[in-house]
């Protein structure tokens, strides 16, 4: 896996295009997002996952997230990626959350992601901002 492979793949999360970045991923990916919010769980496929996660963040925030790499490391089939968000919530609250991936590919495809994010602040967004 190289550097650049994943820092393209990355850039369509930045440009707002998420169907690209999922096309590349596996649909029985192994994600876990890390803690104890309404995010967090342990997803065994990519619908599970988007499901979960993605689609929970467009009820509360209407205009979406703009997703900014910050830092990437690549060795080997793992990468660490840091990612920062900029984004509102229906409310007005800044949700600017930072996250940390550490990535898993086999091939070019993602199979194994561990996330990791500002725990407080999806609490808080979603205290704010209820969903049904």
């Amino acid at each position: 896996m190289s550097e650049a492979y994943v820092r393209d793949l990355f850039k369509h999360l930045e440009d707002g295009d998420g169907a690209a970045f999922f096309d590349r991923v596996d649909d029985n990916v192994d994600w876990t997002v890390e803690g104890s919010h309404p995010l967090a769980g342990h997803y065994r496929s990519k619908a599970d996952f988007i499901a979960g996660t993605f689609a929970k963040l467009a009820k509360v925030l209407p205009r979406g997230a703009q997703l900014v790499v910050q830092n990437l490391l690549v060795k080997d089939d793992w990468a660490v990626v840091e990612l920062r968000s900029l984004a509102t919530a229906r409310n007005g609250f800044r949700f600017d959350n930072h996250y940390c991936w550490l990535v898993h590919f086999n091939g070019e495809f993602i199979d194994r992601v561990r996330a990791y994010l500002d725990s407080a602040m999806v609490v808080r967004l979603f205290a704010e901002n209820p969903i049904d």
